[in-house]
């Protein structure tokens, strides 16, 4: 009964979604603000139509590859150092068992089993599979959360040409008189949009997710536009 309703009610967790939502949100953000606040600052600095066009095509390429080429880097790195614990305690087991299901064992009480009780699920889950009991419980891997580094760099790449292509389309539409209006504006309304999104994805209260992606986009926004004013009246 309880399995039924879980089901009906999209009983899973969204701690599987953990990763690519944080690589997706995160590319997709950058994408939207730094190429909005790149083609504002060139249009407050007094560019010509063609030339914020072609430097918001320029920014989207390069800011794709450098998202996908960081976030390989950085989760790769995080991927390693999980490799290497595991290693390591694939090591302690093999040299001391005992003080491993000790370890364990110590592991179960801290979180409210009796100590009989704990010593049993302790020698049960190391009979089955000693290392994924220490790597889930002792180390706090899961599936879940595991690193994939490919997956994060696609995640990256894509939805920043995503968010990046949203501020473009704007400029192509908009006519030079109406230009820094029009991509301010739709700029924040793609930024809240997102956050909202995300939230929603995520199962984080929505409200809070939008004003706070929205908010900080105006500030990036606000500041590059101000410098580019300042650039283009000395220029």
């Amino acid at each position: 009964m309880v399995e039924a309703a879980s089901a009906r009610d999209g009983g899973q967790h969204r701690n599987k979604r953990i990763g690519w939502l944080r690589a997706a949100v995160l590319g997709a953000n950058d994408g939207i603000v730094s190429s909005a606040s790149l083609l504002l600052g060139m249009a407050t600095a007094g560019a010509s139509h063609r030339t914020v066009l072609l430097t918001g095509v320029s920014a989207l390429v390069a800011g794709a590859m450098s998202m996908a080429a960081g976030e390989f880097i950085s989760v790769h790195s995080q991927k390693d150092s999980e490799s290497a614990d595991i290693d390591r305690e694939r090591a302690e087991l093999k040299r001391d068992p005992r003080g491993e299901m000790r370890e364990l064992k110590a592991i179960y009480v801290a979180r409210g089993l009796d100590s009989t009780l704990a010593q049993q699920v302790s020698q049960q889950l190391m009979a089955k599979d000693a290392l994924g009991a220490h790597v889930r419980d002792e180390l706090g891997f899961s599936e879940a959360t595991a690193a994939r580094p490919v997956q994060a760099a696609i995640a990256s790449a894509a939805s920043f040409s995503v968010g990046a292509v949203l501020p473009l389309v704007v400029v192509a539409m908009a006519s030079q008189a109406w230009l820094i209006g029009s991509l301010a504006a739709m700029s924040l309304v793609f930024l809240a949009a997102l956050g909202a999104a995300s939230a929603r994805i995520g199962g984080a209260p929505v409200w809070s997710g939008t004003w706070r992606v929205a908010f900080w986009g105006a500030v990036a926004m606000a500041v590059t536009s101000g410098a580019g004013a300042i650039f283009g009246a000395v220029a």
